[in-house]
């Protein structure tokens, strides 16, 4: 029996998560619940409170490290994998949280419309760029965390709007008003409390989101626009 034999009430109102947005949080839940339980002293002996500070210095990405391998133009693996393995740690529970919620509401969203291998696209060049600009230019504090590939898929999510918007002859800048929000509240957050510049890392994957999305979203701008209608 399917969904089509089953009485209305019966029916999930809420449709399941692509299996792709599961792909990118599962490690991140799984890693963090080690960390945690490493840190409370419950699995790993005495070595495992350590485990959060080892995995961020073998995968984070480190800006003076980054530049002088960059100025010598040593590329290795072990130099541009950190890119991509940063975004799956975390410093502590709480930012790894708001980042699977994060994730998980973007992801489903984006998922309902662009293919899988978009959606890890959008992530993944979110944080590669994300991670590059910052590491570049910017900071010689280490980056690692998920929310440069999350504010990529912000970037999807807000090209799904304007494209929706463009359909209906709205204000197109509404769409915007999301990364407007976040970054406001990011830096209210960065004042009252302190705070570096990962939110120079978290704009690059935004903006990497929403011009990447002109390319993979299925059929570009006018297909998601006819898509969108349907909906």
């Amino acid at each position: 029996m399917d969904n089509h034999d089953l009485p209305p009430h019966a029916i999930a109102p809420i449709n399941p998560l692509p299996p792709v947005v599961w792909m990118l949080v599962l490690p991140m839940i799984a890693l963090e619940i080690a960390f945690s339980l490493g840190e409370a002293h419950l699995i790993g002996g005495a070595q495992a409170i350590g485990w959060r500070t080892a995995a961020i210095e073998a995968y984070g990405v480190f800006p003076e490290y980054w530049r002088q391998n960059a100025a010598i133009g040593r590329y290795s693996p072990e130099v541009l994998w950190r890119f991509a393995t940063y975004s799956f740690i975390h410093y502590s529970a709480t930012q790894a949280v708001f980042a699977v919620v994060i994730l998980l509401a973007m992801g489903k969203f984006v998922g309902e419309i662009f293919r899988a291998w978009a959606v890890a696209a959008v992530f993944f060049a979110g944080a590669i760029v994300g991670g590059l600009v910052f590491a570049s230019f910017v900071a010689r504090q280490p980056l690692f965390g998920a929310y440069p590939g999350v504010y990529g898929l912000i970037g999807a999510f807000t090209f799904l709007l304007w494209v929706r918007l463009a359909g209906t002859g709205t204000n197109q800048f509404r769409a915007f008003s999301l990364i407007g929000a976040l970054l406001f509240f990011q830096l209210v957050f960065g004042l009252l409390f302190g705070g570096g510049f990962e939110w120079v890392a978290d704009l690059s994957g935004f903006a990497t989101g929403f011009l990447l999305s002109f390319v993979v979203s299925p059929g570009g701008f006018a297909r998601v626009r006819d898509r969108i209608r349907q909906r």
